[in-house]
């Protein structure tokens, strides 16, 4: 992952201060250790902590156009980006790398705002439009990578985490009382909330631009919607067609200038994942566990057996109770706010081990929530069915 942030002043006679966009920027080197770059011209400043991945010699951030007339900062990546690449060199493009990035940029030039619906990928970028003085921000369709805002009546402020904004001199960290129903309710804001008052969050599937004026304007280019007007397929025709697109979303997601592994739990989700890269790869792969010293809460034995199956090169991690409550102060700094969820004191952990041998993983995140595999699914399809007779029961 990379970390992106910047600030626009509405008064383009006010010049973007240098050491604070720097805060802001140092503040995020966890997420960005091989590179930074910043790009100021007056009342604009962009900044980036990068993490290589694709084009390691020549991918520095921020990324410009052919004449220096947009300028752009990103955090993702684009897997579609080669065959786009092509479209935009045939169209009289010119590339200075081999990166995804420079793709956004000619992109944005070549369909404006619509750029962000022929991106496949996970993304969140800001890219600055000298010409028409304007600020362009999207995030992914499902919302992988983060962006936050701060905004007033002289000032608009982007980062990928809330702790750089509030490195910025003109934030304080209020707490947003207004939110705490919504967050004790369901462990998480759904919306566009956060706990920290004035502070923001681009929903998925979302873009924003901010003209030099001040005036705002989101809007959504992405959402789930039913596309087979209730037809009902074939289990084997839903099948065959999901495992052919899961070996697609694993291969695609290999595209990689470092090296590659699988967080594997031993469930079906990531072991699936594990045996597609391995037989995509044709060759070992790097397998990464976590479980905990008690064995009756700990999955070890089972990502093992998977590990020994498909032959990977497996690495364990074991908590014990002393480290999980240690590390708590730690994850709460890394996410901005409390944490809700235990499995995140684990995947910090294990996302420590990896980094000592890989650079990207690939999880089996998601697929509980795509094929219904939480047993709240059932349970609210039964509540739907009662739910006239909760209603007569229950106060207004």
């Amino acid at each position: 992952m990379c970390g992106i942030c910047g600030v626009l002043h509405f008064d383009r006679a006010r010049d973007v201060d240098p050491t604070a966009l720097e805060a802001m920027n140092q503040r995020m080197v966890h997420r960005g250790p091989d590179d930074a770059g910043i790009y100021l011209s007056h009342n604009v400043g962009l900044a980036v902590r990068r993490l290589s991945i694709i084009d390691l010699a020549s991918g520095h951030q921020p990324v410009c156009n052919e004449d220096g007339s947009i300028w752009m900062v990103f955090n993702g990546e684009i897997y579609n980006h080669t065959e786009l690449r092509c479209q935009l060199v045939a169209r009289g493009h010119r590339y200075r790398s081999h990166t995804d990035t420079e793709t956004i940029v000619h992109l944005y030039e070549e369909y404006g705002r619509d750029c962000v619906r022929q991106l496949r990928g996970m993304f969140a970028f800001a890219l600055w439009d000298r010409p028409r003085r304007r600020l362009f921000a999207a995030r992914d369709r499902i919302g992988i990578k983060p962006f936050y805002y701060w905004k007033d009546d002289e000032t608009f402020l982007f980062a990928s985490e809330i702790k750089s904004l509030l490195k910025y001199p003109a934030v304080r960290p209020e707490l947003n009382r207004e939110a705490l129903p919504e967050y004790l309710a369901f462990w998480y804001l759904s919306g566009e909330e956060t706990l920290f008052r004035g502070i923001q969050k681009l929903l998925p599937g979302h873009t924003l631009e901010v003209i030099e004026s001040g005036a705002t304007k989101i809007d959504p280019y992405w959402d789930v919607t039913p596309s087979n007007g209730g037809r009902v397929f074939p289990k084997r025709y839903c099948v065959e067609t999901y495992r052919a697109m899961l070996e697609d979303a694993v291969s695609s997601h290999l595209m990689s200038d470092v090296p590659v592994g699988v967080f594997l739990s031993g469930g079906v989700d990531s072991s699936a994942i594990a045996a597609l890269m391995t037989k995509i790869r044709g060759e070992p792969i790097d397998t990464f566990s976590v479980g905990y010293e008690r064995s009756t809460h700990s999955e070890l034995p089972y990502a093992h057996r998977v590990a020994q199956h498909i032959g990977s090169r497996h690495h364990e991690v074991r908590l014990g109770s002393g480290v999980f409550f240690d590390a708590l102060p730690t994850l709460i700094f890394h996410e901005d706010e409390p944490l809700a969820w235990p499995s995140s004191v684990a995947l910090y952990f294990l996302a420590r081990r990896a980094r000592e041998h890989v650079t990207v993983v690939l999880t089996g995140e998601g697929s509980d929530e795509t094929l219904a595999g939480y047993a709240r699914y059932p349970w609210t399809l039964w509540n739907e069915r009662f739910d006239r007779l909760y209603r007569r029961l229950a106060p207004a």
